[in-house]
C-alpha cells in the first residue's frame, strides 16, 4: 500500500525546514528525492520514519495513520551515507540482527542472511567484521541488513555517496531491481540528477524544503514546470539568459534577435529563458540555431568529453561538447542553439508553453 503525507511540515524555531507536501509514494516503484544539500531531504526521511515528529499534518501507510507510531513500533528500515554497522559482529550477525528481535527461527535466518548476501555478493565475507572490510563493503552489508529486514517501507539517505565511481555505477544498477522484488516502499535521496536519471522510477525535486515537481523521473526532467525545478535537476548547472517577447520574435539580451514562429500566443513582455548545457552545441546542426558569441573562461576536460565555461554579454555558460577542446582563456567562439530545447520562464519562473 502506498505512503501518503497529507499536508506535512516541519518547523523548528520558527524556521521552515519542511513546507506543506502533500504526496503519494507507490510501492515496488523506485522514489527519488533530489535536491541539493540543506533542501530538506533527510529531514522529509526522519518525518517518514518516525524519528521526528511533523509540526502538522500526517503521515498515513497502508491507510493507517503513523504520524505518532513510535519508529520502534513501524517496520521501516533506513541506510544512510555514512554506513552504520556494528563493529563486534559479523558480516553475518549485522545483516541477521533485525531477524533477531523478530526471534525468526535460526534456519530461516540463515537462508535469508545468504540469499541476500549473494544478492550484493558479499557471501565471502560473512565472517569477517566490519574493521576489516573496505568502504563499500561496509556500505553493501548495511543494504543488506535493510534487505534481509523486509520492511514495508526503506528510506536510502545518499547511500552511495561516499562510495567509489565503480562501485556506485554498479548498486545504481542494482539498487532498483533488488528493492523492486520486496514490494517496499523505498525513497532515496541523492543531490545529483544523473543518479535520479539512472535510477529511473518516479522523482520529487525539492528545494528548501518545498516539493517543486513530482512525477516519473523521465517526465520531471523532461518537462519541468519551473525554474526551481529545472535547476534542481541540471548538472552542469542550467544555462539563463534573460528575454523580451515581441511580436516579431524573441530578443536576447545583448539585442540577439530570434525569428521564430513558436510562441507566437505568448503575451509580450520579459521572460527568462533556460537551456541545458548538452543544448549548447558548438556547431551548426539545424537551419533554424540561433548563433551566439561568448568568450572563454575556463575548459574542463572529462575523458571523451570537454566542458567549457564562458561568458556570452553578462551571461555565464557552461558548453557540455562532445569530444577534446582544447579552448584558451579569453578565446571567443561560437556556439549555436535550437529554441525547441529551450524553456520559457514567466517573472515568477512558471513554465510558458507554446500553447
Amino acid at each position: 500500500m502506498e505512503l501518503e503525507f497529507k499536508n506535512l511540515s516541519k518547523k523548528e524555531y520558527d524556521v521552515t525546514l519542511i513546507a506543506p507536501i502533500s504526496l503519494k509514494l507507490k510501492p515496488g516503484i523506485f522514489n527519488t528525492i533530489l535536491g541539493p544539500t540543506l533542501s530538506g531531504k533527510t529531514t522529509l526521511l526522519r518525518l517518514m520514519a518516525g524519528l521526528d515528529k511533523p509540526t502538522s499534518g500526517e503521515i498515513w501507510h497502508k491507510n493507517i495513520n503513523v504520524t505518532n507510531i513510535p519508529v520502534q513500533k513501524r517496520n521501516v528500515a533506513m541506510v544512510y551515507q555514512q554506513f552504520i554497522n556494528y563493529p563486534s559482529m559479523t558480516v553475518f550477525e549485522n545483516i541477521a540482527s533485525p531477524l533477531r528481535v523478530k526471534r525468526i527461527p535460526e534456519n530461516e535466518i540463515k537462508l535469508r542472511v545468504q540469499k541476500v548476501a549473494e544478492l550484493l555478493k558479499i557471501s565471502p565475507l560473512l565472517k569477517r567484521r566490519p574493521s576489516e572490510l573496505s568502504g563499500g563493503q561496509q556500505q553493501r552489508t548495511a543494504i543488506a541488513r535493510a534487505l534481509t529486514k523486509e520492511a514495508e517501507l526503506v528510506l536510502l539517505d545518499e547511500p552511495l555517496a561516499n562510495l567509489d565511481y565503480k562501485l556506485r555505477e554498479e548498486l545504481r544498477e542494482e539498487l532498483p531491481r533488488l528493492f523492486e522484488e520486496t514490494g517496499a516502499t523505498v525513497v532515496y535521496t541523492t543531490t545529483e540528477p544523473a543518479e535520479a536519471l539512472l535510477l529511473g522510477g518516479y522523482s520529487a525535486t525539492l528545494h528548501e524544503g518545498r516539493i517543486t515537481q513530482f512525477g516519473p523521473t523521465q517526465s520531471v526532467y523532461k518537462d519541468p514546470k519551473s525554474l526551481i525545478a529545472a535547476k534542481t535537476f541540471s548538472d552542469p548547472p542550467l544555462n539563463t539568459v534573460k528575454v523580451e517577447k515581441k511580436s516579431e520574435g524573441i530578443y536576447l539580451d545583448g539585442g540577439v534577435h530570434w525569428k521564430t514562429t513558436k510562441y507566437l500566443k505568448v503575451p509580450n513582455g520579459d521572460y527568462i529563458l533556460g537551456f541545458r548545457a548538452h543544448h549548447l552545441k558548438l556547431s551548426l546542426t539545424k537551419a533554424d540555431d540561433l548563433k551566439l558569441s561568448g568568450k572563454v573562461l575556463v575548459t574542463e576536460l572529462s575523458g571523451s568529453e570537454s566542458f567549457v565555461h564562458l561568458q556570452s554579454n553578462e551571461n555565464n555558460w557552461v558548453v557540455h561538447a562532445h569530444g577534446i577542446y582544447n579552448f584558451q582563456q579569453d578565446e571567443k567562439i561560437e556556439m549555436y542553439l535550437s529554441l525547441s530545447n529551450c524553456y520559457i520562464f514567466d517573472a515568477e519562473g512558471i513554465r510558458v508553453y507554446d500553447e
